[in-house]
């Protein structure tokens, strides 16, 4: 049988950059592959605990550059090496001076060019899920938590990229899908066969990729090329409303790529007063955003040295964690306050794991008052003939909303 093809570590299917490392759902690991001269290898992050500190998990020979890892909830790493034409997974652990290792078994493909990848960490921390997309359809592997080694879920008609979980039960996993040269975002309800249910169609013949949700307030972070035809928008909407998708213009960045990674969890019901952390990648390096759908800015923050760009996450109460290492702080974890959203507010970050320094990276760092750009990007909709972007809408409480009657389709329920 011919093997799946290692899908490149540096981006996704759509280009957006991929973080450099993976977080449980819950924030208390996270797993990275990292250099030790020229071999590289596991390593797992604790963050749950007063000092974040990591274990590194080497084994008999050094890895691949293209290895994926994930950490577990038990504080296991999943890895997933291709040898022999076959992806083989294992899960990683300290034992002493070694590292253990339990197989768990492997995939093979049967299509030549079929890429094999993980999906994002499952809530719970228990399972852990793979996609192999082929020319014509993609499979939805289990392939950490099963009784049997890996277990193939469902087969979905198109080639599918992405990949975020809607639900904290781990069943309705949402997936970007290309069907004849268009690509909208579905659902797979993972306990029914990998049923395939509608969730964007802005337009029909738009491009809607979901990049993000938050399971407890229904917000979802959205990429579109609706409201501007052969150009991608970052825009906002919340499942099961009948409000539509919008497109803030304060998340458009000149000659930038922005990409949500984190959102505020715990706010129900209030999917406006989410804290959504953003990846700026531009000429000049990456840094962070801020910024919640009530707001008509983004806040710029310059990201700590050494930050594992893409990765992060929010506490309920609105502090960012974002994760990096460097030579004289090889696990660290600087913490920014999210700001409150006044004109001159900042975030106050502290970092974790670097000992006698506090105040660091993202402390008192630079905001881009969106004031101007707002008032030029309105001038500019006004000579266009586009209408200004409206006020943000009021709380709006979580129901079914069918696809014809709103840009949000709804999720499948027992």
């Amino acid at each position: 049988m011919t093997a799946c093809a290692i899908e490149p570590a540096a981006e996704d299917a759509d280009g957006a950059a991929r973080p450099e490392c993976a977080i449980t759902a819950d924030g208390a690991y996270a797993a990275r592959l990292t250099l030790d001269g020229d071999s590289w290898f596991p390593e797992r992050w604790t963050l749950d605990g007063p000092e974040p500190y990591a274990v590194p998990l080497p084994g008999n020979q050094p890895e691949e550059p293209g290895t994926e890892v994930q950490p577990m909830g038990d504080g296991r790493v999943l890895i997933r090496r291709l040898a022999d034409g076959r992806h083989n997974f294992s899960l990683l652990y300290p034992t002493g001076p070694a590292t253990g290792e339990l197989p768990l078994g492997a995939v093979e493909c049967p299509d030549e060019g079929t890429r094999l990848r993980l999906l994002p960490p499952a809530p719970g921390g228990e399972k852990a899920y793979a996609v192999a997309v082929g020319r014509r359809s993609s499979a939805v592997w289990l392939v950490a938590g099963g009784a049997f080694g890996p277990e193939h879920l469902a087969e979905i008609p198109g080639r599918c990229s992405g990949g975020a979980w809607l639900d904290h039960a781990g069943r309705m996993l949402a997936l970007d899908r290309e069907v004849g040269g268009r690509t909208k975002a579905v659902v797979v309800d993972l306990e029914r066969g990998g049923e395939v249910s509608p969730l964007l169609q802005i337009a029909a013949d738009s491009d809607d990729r979901l990049l993000l949700a938050d399971p407890d307030s229904g917000l979802l972070l959205i990429r579109s090329d609706a409201p501007s035809p052969g150009h991608d928008r970052l825009g906002w909407g919340v499942l099961g409303s009948t409000l539509p998708v919008r497109f803030p213009e304060c998340l458009r960045v000149p000659n930038c790529t922005v990409t949500p990674f984190a959102i505020q969890p715990g706010q129900v019901l209030t999917p406006e007063s989410c804290a959504v952390a953003l990846r700026v990648d531009g000429p000049v390096g990456s840094w962070v955003g801020v910024w919640r759908p009530a707001q008509r800015r983004m806040h710029h923050l310059p990201p700590p040295q050494g930050w594992l760009a893409g990765a992060g996450l929010w506490t309920g109460d609105g502090v960012l964690h974002l994760p990096y290492a460097t030579a004289e702080t090889p696990c660290g974890v600087a913490r920014v306050a999210a700001p409150s959203g006044e004109a001159g507010a900042t975030g106050e970050a502290g970092r974790a794991g670097d000992a006698g320094e506090a105040g660091g990276a993202g402390a008192e760092g630079p905001v881009w008052d969106g004031t101007a750009s707002r008032a030029a990007a309105e001038d500019s909709s006004a000579a266009s003939g586009e209408p200004p972007e409206p006020d943000p809408p009021g709380p709006v409480a979580l129901r079914p909303v069918p696809l014809q009657e709103a840009p949000l389709g709804r999720l499948v329920t027992k």
